[in-house]
């Protein structure tokens, strides 16, 4: 008999151990991978190109920029390449895109005159030709961009 209820104890242990050894490896496997993501995220400045839609005056770009780069930024610009179907540059123009401080995301709208949007195929990051705050390099807007689109557009540098 007593033979019997170590038995049943040692079942018991070994099957509540393991489930309770089996929910202890996902905690630390969750965290291992979110820790990285949070922690380890290089400096980034993301601009998306949000949409293209007709205006009044042409076409209106719009953008969301979120500033991720670890410094307030006074002032930044870029300088983009518009292409038409035939893979031919359209149209270059410098967007100010402002102040952004850190951390912050904002959304610019920009109107291009006598612009058709459906006749855009791409969008080229060219240079930024404003990257300015305390402490940054001039050269960190467009070193550490992180193009992204929701447009159906190809948009990058």
């Amino acid at each position: 008999m007593v033979h019997n209820t170590q038995g049943h104890f040692i079942r018991f242990l070994t099957r509540h151990s393991l489930g309770l050894l089996a929910a202890t490896g996902l905690l630390v496997l969750a965290a291992a991978d979110i820790a990285p993501a949070q922690e380890g995220a290089p400096p980034a400045l993301t601009l998306e190109l949000n949409a293209l839609q007709p205006s009044e005056k042409g076409c209106r770009l719009t953008f969301v920029v979120t500033n991720s780069l670890g410094v307030a930024l006074d002032k930044v610009g870029f300088e983009v390449a518009l292409f038409n179907q035939a893979q031919v540059v359209d149209r270059i123009t410098v967007l100010d895109f402002k102040e952004l401080p850190q951390g912050k995301t904002k959304v610019r709208r920009f109107d291009l005159g006598e612009l058709d949007c459906t006749k855009i195929t791409r969008v080229l990051v060219n240079d930024s030709t404003e990257c300015a705050g305390a402490g940054i390099d001039p050269k960190a807007c467009i070193r550490q961009l992180n193009p992204t689109t929701k447009s159906g557009i190809q948009f990058g540098s």
